[in-house]
């Protein structure tokens, strides 16, 4: 469970409070764990414990998730 300790830290980083930054953000994040996964190739454990974090963070509410934005404040929400 070494592996755990490098990506971890990932769900800690906070999302930036500009909504110009947050596809920056987003792209640096998708990129480090890319090449996190092919550089170190963690463990199936380690894996699926991230991945379930990052699942549990991102459906536990809205503007949460560190991967996509599904923040009302800086997309428009409204259907009409």
């Amino acid at each position: 469970m070494y592996c755990l300790q490098w990506l971890i830290p990932v769900l800690l980083i906070p999302k930036p409070v500009n909504p110009a930054l947050l596809q920056t953000h987003v792209m640096f994040m998708a990129l480090y764990l890319i090449g996190f996964f092919l550089e170190r190739k963690p463990c199936t454990i380690c894996s699926l414990v991230f991945l379930a974090a990052v699942f549990l963070i991102c459906y536990s509410g809205i503007g949460n998730c560190l991967l996509w934005s599904t923040n009302c404040d800086t997309v428009r929400c409204d259907n009409g």
